[in-house]
């Protein structure tokens, strides 16, 4: 294994460690904020930084529209252009191939995508995908290019899907190759469905890779079905790899994953509600658009550390959101990405402390009864 992954404790199938890499520790469970096109929306790297996150995440299709791969190369990799010193982790790209559909083409050899920026074509195939994550982005953990299909889906049409995600694995496996600085993480497919999920990952696990995620899931089957596919899905993954469940999710979502064995997550949602006037907090999500909220004098969240959590009225964010300032959507962004970070540093000490179903039942009578 290029990066090893070293568990430090257990409380039922929770469990946190340290994935070690070249660019510094991630601790997990880890939170990765989402930087698609080379910027976390709205924050500077140094704002990301000081809520405690390990890692970013970066995202292919986008970077290969622009700046584009041969301008990242020469600049030097996404961590010089965006000036952030800590591991990057890039989507492959495969996710696009679902969420536009109808502007891509997927076969055996490629995906064949039309730009929604300017029209032009442009093909991803697993070789192409892994060439651009692992030399012009430069990450540190690359991600096989699979299709993701959406729900419902059909078992047959996941099979499909499944069985191509495994071919593309191999062929991203075998164009990675070797590399002592660099992760490559193959991703089970199968939607709901249990013995695509068994299957996904026998066929993984005989490839080989540094970590596991499991995809196709937070596609619109709703939390519960979410949960019951964790029930199985994340046990037929190496234990002693770390396991990362792509594109989740609401702080619920997190702790439901946690308990359940999962160790990474990624989502647009913390700053995708910042800009929305929304806030994540201990009791729940709040709407500053509200006009509850016009004369609230007390902070956001005192339990959130950072200044946009504790220095800030809600009066005066609530200000900010009604008349359209650009530093509402900065600070509640920020404020939601510190939210997200503190989120998992309480779930990896409960976990080293023994008490994870204590948190895990003290979150649920506090932030879900209240979302």
């Amino acid at each position: 294994m290029s990066f090893p992954f070293q568990i430090s404790a257990t409380d039922g199938l929770a469990r946190t460690g340290v994935l070690k890499t070249a660019r510094g520790d991630i601790r997990t469970p880890a939170f990765m904020p989402v930087g698609t096109a080379a910027t976390v929306k709205a924050l500077s790297v140094d704002q990301v930084a000081a809520t405690g996150a390990d890692i970013i995440l970066g995202n292919t299709y986008h970077l290969m529209l622009r700046p584009g791969p041969e301008r990242m190369r020469r600049l030097g990799g996404l961590h010089r252009f965006m000036g952030w010193s800590g591991p990057i982790l890039t989507d492959s790209g495969g996710f696009q191939v679902m969420s536009l559909s109808g502007i891509s083409k997927v076969r055996e050899e490629a995906v064949t995508f039309q730009s929604h920026i300017d029209g032009s074509r442009h093909v991803l195939s697993p070789e192409r995908s892994v060439e651009i994550q692992a030399d012009a982005i430069g990450a540190d953990i690359v991600m096989q290019l699979d299709e993701c299909v959406s729900w419902p889906a059909e078992q047959a049409r996941a099979r499909e899907a499944m069985e191509l995600s495994a071919r593309w694995g191999a062929r991203c496996k075998a164009a990675f190759g070797t590399r002592d600085r660099q992760a490559l993480f193959g991703i089970q497919q199968g939607s709901t469905f249990e013995p695509l999920r068994r299957e996904s990952s026998e066929r993984l696990i005989e490839i080989g890779f540094d970590g596991y995620a499991i995809g196709g899931l937070a596609v619109g089957e709703g939390h519960q079905a979410m949960c019951e596919t964790l029930d199985f899905a994340t046990g037929f993954l190496p234990a002693q790899r770390p396991r990362y469940l792509m594109g989740v999710g609401k702080p619920v979502d997190l702790v439901e994953a946690v308990a359940r064995g999962v160790d990474m997550f990624d989502c647009v949602l913390p700053t995708r509600s910042g800009r929305h006037g929304q806030a994540w907090t201990w009791d729940g999500p709040i709407n500053l658009k509200n006009a509850r909220f016009a004369e609230a004098d007390e902070p956001l969240d005192p339990d959130t550390p950072g200044d946009a959590s504790q220095r800030y009225s809600k009066a005066y964010l609530h200000h900010l959101v009604r008349a359209d300032e650009i530093l509402g959507q900065v600070l509640l962004s920020w404020h939601n990405i510190a939210f997200f970070q503190t989120l998992t540093a309480a779930m990896r000490a409960a976990i080293s402390e023994g008490r994870f179903e204590a948190f895990r039942r003290d979150f649920h009578a506090r932030h879900v009864r209240a979302d």
